[in-house]
């Protein structure tokens, strides 16, 4: 999810690496007592106490072959295993990679005249989008189904103001659960965050110095990792850890210039990364980190603008078979 013209991040600045399934049940920190809801935000307090065992993943940047995604006894839907995007004319859409395949399901419903920016989705198939007023000064979050784009009346977050437009994504906790929380990107220059029990949590500036300051679309995994979309020039797809910020593994997207619009997500082993200049249609380019390939070429023109990409924790880690 995310748009460089400041119009919004987006992308599920959110994200999105796809994951696997257990039977356990899932949790979000990130809840108003349904599954997977989000909390209202709060103040920017600089907490970087982890709640749920949302810490670091370690490991490599490709997450582990062999565990697939699903399962036949997980909690997972088949609608929590699909990349979902959010074009500027507020309509969802689902996207099938493989397919190259987008399905309009609606134009969203809530009840604002701001403009959307990212979305993040989370383990319910819920997508959570991320709205700013005209003069770019307030952001909330909305609840939206994507069974059918209809959104809860109100917001149900109003973001603290130096957070105001974020990039964000879900990644599972590191504690051998399913329970979740959802991490963002303030395109301020704040770093990363987290929502966590009512409260925008900062856990620190983006390390080392090519990327301090620098803003980043996210998205999570099921094995709790976490990875960003960064907009330096050139442009960046990087491991972050949750705790400290710090960005490891990272590859230069040669041939994409540094967008005005983006999104991001991660389906089936590879990345896909959504990159418009101002007024034109988005592009998607592929990134496989196992064969190391970068496919500039991989959707030259979605017909539509994209500013939010998000997928669910129960998406895919591998190529379906």
């Amino acid at each position: 999810m995310n748009s460089r013209n400041w119009l919004g991040l987006g992308g599920a600045f959110g994200l999105l690496v796809l994951v696997n399934c257990s039977a356990t049940p899932a949790t979000s920190t990130f809840e108003t007592g349904g599954a997977g809801g989000e909390t209202s935000g709060g103040g920017n307090s600089g907490n970087t106490t982890s709640q749920g065992g949302a810490g670091g993943m370690g490991g490599g940047f490709i997450p582990p072959t062999g565990s697939g995604g699903g399962g036949p006894a997980d909690d997972c839907s088949e609608a929590a295993k699909l990349v979902y995007v959010l074009s500027t004319a507020n309509d969802l859409y689902s996207f099938d990679p493989p397919a190259k395949k987008f399905t309009l399901i609606g134009k969203l419903g809530c009840n604002t005249s701001w403009r959307p920016n990212s979305m993040a989705i989370d383990r319910s198939a819920t997508a959570w989008v991320n709205y700013l007023n005209g003069f770019g000064t307030k952001g909330s979050l909305y609840k939206v189904s994507t069974k059918d784009a209809s959104c809860e009346p109100t917001a149900a977050v109003n973001l603290p103001s130096a957070w105001i437009q974020v990039g964000m994504g879900y990644s599972t906790n590191s504690d051998g659960t399913m329970g979740e929380t959802l991490f963002v990107s303030a395109t301020s220059g704040n770093g990363l965050g987290k929502i966590v029990s009512n409260t925008l949590n900062s856990i620190a500036d983006f390390s080392p110095g090519t990327f301090s300051g620098e803003a980043a679309e996210l998205t999570g995994t099921g094995d709790g990792r976490l990875y960003g979309y960064f907009q330096t020039n050139p442009v960046y797809v990087a491991q972050i850890n949750k705790m400290t910020g710090a960005v490891t593994n990272a590859k230069e997207i040669t041939g994409l210039d540094t967008p005005s619009a983006w999104a991001f997500s991660f389906w089936g082993g590879s990345f896909y990364l959504y990159a418009a200049s101002s007024g034109s249609n988005s592009t998607v380019t592929k990134y496989d980190p196992v064969a190391d390939t970068i496919d500039n070429n991989y959707m030259s023109n979605t017909g539509m603008q994209i500013v939010g990409a998000g997928v669910s924790t129960c998406a895919p880690l591998e190529p379906p078979k």
